[in-house]
C-alpha cells in the first residue's frame, strides 16, 4: 500500500509564479504591496471593515485580546475542545481562560455551557469553529449581547464554511483566520484577522509591526519620516512572499473545499454502517470546511491499537484534538466532560484535497478492519 498521509497542501505551479513576482519585486518582507493586496482581498471576501495579515492565527488571537483591552483580573470563556490557541492567547494579556464544554454532536461550543459561566469578571467569548465546523453564532451572541461582551470566532480551520448562509470568519465581531499548511487555503503558515470595527483593525495593524506600522509605506514618503514607539509591539507581520501564494489559494479555495466535501462523501458512503465508528454530523443550518475528518470510536475500541495498524499500513491519523482544561498549562477549575470524552474516542484520518477514490476507499477499508480488530470480544462479535 502507497504512504497516505494525514494531510497534504494543494500548493503548485500557480503559487510558484505568484513568489516568483514578489522575487522580482524586491519586497519579500512584510506589509509590502502583495501584503496590502492580501488585506484588500480578504475584507472584500469576508464584507468586513478591515482584514489584517498576520503570521498565523495564535498572533490574530493575541492582538484582538489586546484590541478589546483584556488584561489581569478578566475572564474570557473559551471552547474546550480544539487547539488551546484561545486559552493561551487569554494567557498572554495575564487574563483567565474558562474553559465550557462543547456539543457531543458538532464539537462546537455548548451555548448553554457559556451562559452557565458568565460572571461579573467575564468580558468575552471566543468560539471555534472545531475542524472546520462553525459553532453556534446566533445563540452565542444573544449571550454576549446581554452581558455586553465581546465575541470572537476562532475560524483557524474553518476558510470555506458557512453558516445560516454567511462566511466562517466573518460570524461574530473579529474573526481569526489560519493559513496553516493542513488548512483549505494555506501558505505554510499565516493568518488574518476580520474586524467589523475599523478600530479594532487599526489597533491589531500597528501592533503587529512593532507598535510603529509599515516600513514599507514609511519608505515611500518622500523625506525622512522617524517612527515613534508609543505601544507595546510584536513581530506579527505576514511575509509578502507567504501573502502572494495566500492571494492564490483564496482563489482557489472554492475548488480546493469541494475536492474536500468529495472525500468527506466518500467517507460518509463507505464507513456510515460501521457500528463501530460514529461519523461527524453537520446540521442543516451551515457546511463544513473539512480541516480535518475525525471519527469517534466505540468506548469498547482500543484507539492506540487502531492508530498503530493504520500507521503501519502507511496511513496517516491523528487522535483529534485537545481538551483543554485538562492540560497542565492552564490549571483549570472546570469540569467538560463531553470535551474529556471526544478527546479520548476521536481520531483524525487523512482529509486534503489532493486524497483520490482509490486512497479514500484504501483507508476506509484499513479502519474497518483495524476498529473491528481492536474492539473488546463483545463488541466484536456484535
Amino acid at each position: 500500500m502507497d504512504s497516505i498521509p494525514l494531510v497534504h497542501a494543494s500548493l503548485g505551479e500557480r503559487e510558484l509564479a505568484a513568489v516568483a513576482e514578489v522575487f522580482a519585486s524586491g519586497w519579500p518582507a512584510g506589509q509590502g504591496p502583495r501584503g496590502k493586496a492580501l488585506e484588500t482581498q480578504l475584507a472584500q471576501k469576508y464584507d468586513v471593515a478591515d482584514a489584517v495579515a498576520v503570521s498565523n492565527c495564535g498572533a490574530a488571537l493575541h492582538l484582538a485580546m489586546l484590541a478589546f483591552g483584556v488584561g489581569p483580573g478578566d475572564e474570557v470563556i473559551v471552547a474546550d475542545y480544539g487547539f488551546p490557541a484561545p486559552a493561551q492567547a487569554a494567557l498572554y494579556v495575564g487574563a483567565t481562560p474558562v474553559f465550557a464544554d462543547v456539543r457531543p454532536d458538532t464539537y462546537t461550543v455548548d451555548p448553554q455551557a457559556v451562559a452557565d459561566l458568565v460572571t461579573p469578571r467575564t468580558v468575552g467569548i471566543i468560539a471555534v469553529d472545531t475542524v472546520g465546523m462553525p459553532a453556534d453564532y446566533t445563540e452565542l451572541q444573544a449571550i454576549a449581547d446581554r452581558h455586553d461582551l465581546f465575541l470572537i470566532e476562532d475560524a483557524a480551520c474553518a476558510v470555506g464554511a458557512t453558516y445560516q448562509g454567511r462566511q466562517a470568519g466573518a460570524l461574530a465581531e473579529v474573526g481569526c483566520l489560519s493559513f496553516h499548511g493542513r488548512k483549505g487555503a494555506s501558505s505554510g503558515e499565516g493568518g488574518a484577522l476580520l474586524a467589523r470595527d475599523p478600530a479594532i483593525g487599526k489597533d491589531a495593524r500597528l501592533r503587529s509591526s512593532f507598535g510603529i506600522g509599515s516600513i514599507f509605506d514609511m519608505g515611500n514618503v518622500v523625506g525622512l519620516p522617524i517612527p515613534t514607539f508609543t505601544e507595546v509591539g510584536y513581530n506579527f507581520k505576514l511575509s509578502d512572499i507567504a501573502a502572494a501564494i495566500l492571494q492564490v489559494q483564496l482563489g482557489r479555495i472554492d475548488e480546493l473545499l469541494r475536492r474536500r466535501s468529495t472525500v468527506a462523501a466518500q467517507y460518509a458512503e463507505l464507513l456510515g454502517d460501521e457500528d463501530l465508528l460514529t461519523l461527524p454530523h453537520v446540521p442543516e443550518d451551515r457546511t463544513h470546511a473539512w480541516q480535518t475528518y475525525m471519527v469517534t470510536l466505540d468506548p469498547g475500541v482500543d484507539r492506540a491499537a487502531v492508530a498503530t495498524e493504520l500507521r503501519g499500513k502507511g496511513i496517516g491519523c491523528g487522535h483529534g484534538t485537545f481538551a483543554g482544561h485538562i492540560q497542565p498549562v492552564f490549571q483549570a477549575r472546570q469540569k467538560c466532560p463531553v470535551s474529556l470524552d471526544l478527546a479520548r474516542r476521536q481520531l483524525a484520518i487523512p482529509m486534503h484535497a489532493e486524497l483520490g477514490q482509490d486512497q479514500v476507499a484504501q483507508v476506509a477499508q484499513a479502519l474497518r478492519g483495524a476498529v473491528r480488530a481492536h474492539a473488546t470480544s463483545g463488541r466484536r462479535a456484535a
